[in-house]
């Protein structure tokens, strides 16, 4: 959006055309009055019976009487303008690939403790009402932090990742959907390896899903960040529209080589290359974003933006309703000091 003010309807515009037609009615109304004041036999009765007193107050309720119709006018076209509101979020979960190749020195010291310098960052800035859960993924995915408002204990699930084979990106949006909505029932057999159990005689029903609009959900959100693409697991592309069916944004962050290349660390080695399309198909589909992040620094800036970005939130406003109330206080002024002032509506 290239301006902070828009306009649903702008047609609705060309009735300021009017406003300076009321302008030079105004103006000639005041000379016809001043050439009737002529015709009296005494000027002197004229300025007695007007009042000394009358002089710049008898433009001020038309000025205003004028300034409504304009904010009226505005108010018709209905405008919309981006307002910063507090988000509504009350959980986030940060999804975080603790795969081996996560070890790699190309984000300095390593892609590992980059990304957990920069998340424990991001936690420090949300704010304090504001639960975090901390979902690791590689081969498999696992909770290492439930939702909380404790911030140590966040750190200290960062703190504690430990690095396996594999990248499963599907099971880390899968398992952080069942995080967030613990009773929905969602199936974990592709994560666990396990099969379901049949529901027992004391379980509840598994509730009626009904899929609501994507990021129509404003109490949650994830954070995925990975460095590779998937090797197993449920497909990400299945698990993003899982996440769009229930109205969670998922913001992806992508670290690491772009290109692709062969990382090598402790006698073996193993090719890399971050899958960016997956990534932006993910945030796509669930209304979100997808950042890069090549370098440390870069990471700590993705993470900044996002965690202002959870703080307060841009969005496109109508406010057609305030210039329509500001218009009509200014008519009911410009009636309130016209009574006052002169003692009719004038």
């Amino acid at each position: 959006m290239n301006s902070l003010v828009t306009f649903i309807w702008p047609t609705l515009l060309w009735g300021l055309v009017a406003v300076p037609l009321l302008v030079l009615l105004y103006v000639w109304l005041l000379r016809r009055r001043k050439q009737t004041t002529l015709r009296y036999a005494s000027l002197g009765l004229v300025k007695e019976a007007l009042g000394a007193r009358r002089g710049w107050r008898r433009h001020v309720p038309p000025l205003l009487l004028l300034t409504a119709i304009i904010a009226l006018l505005l108010a018709a076209a209905r405008p919309a303008a981006l307002i910063a509101l507090p988000m509504t979020q009350e959980t986030i979960v940060l999804a975080m690939d603790v795969s081996g190749s996560m070890r790699a020195t190309d984000v300095q010291p390593n892609r590992l403790i980059a990304s957990q310098e920069a998340a424990k960052a991001f936690v420090a800035d949300l704010p304090r009402d504001v639960r975090v859960a901390v979902v690791a993924f590689a081969g498999t995915a696992a909770v290492v932090q439930a939702p909380t408002l404790s911030r140590e204990d966040v750190y200290a699930a960062i703190d504690r990742f430990q690095l396996q084979r594999a990248t499963a990106i599907g099971s880390g949006i899968v398992l952080s959907l069942a995080t967030l909505f613990p009773e929905a029932g969602i199936d974990l057999s592709q994560i666990t390896g396990q099969r379901n159990m049949p529901p027992g005689p004391n379980d509840k029903p598994k509730p009626e899903f009904k899929p609501v609009p994507p990021g129509s959900y404003t109490s949650a959100a994830i954070i995925l960040l990975t460095d590779g693409q998937r090797t197993t697991g449920p497909d990400p592309i299945e698990a993003a529209k899982m996440a769009a069916d229930r109205g969670i944004r998922v913001y992806t962050v992508g670290i690491g080589t772009k290109e692709g290349e062969t990382i090598g660390f402790e006698g073996w080695s193993m090719r890399v290359r971050l899958d960016e399309e997956t990534l932006k198909t993910i945030a796509n589909l669930t209304r979100a974003d997808y950042f890069y992040a090549g370098t440390a620094a870069d990471l700590k800036k993705v993470y900044q933006g996002l965690s202002n970005r959870f703080v307060v939130e841009k969005k496109e406003t109508e406010i057609s309703g305030l210039l329509a109330g500001f218009g009509a206080l200014l008519v009911m002024l410009a009636a309130g000091l016209s009574v006052w002032w002169f003692g009719r509506i004038a």
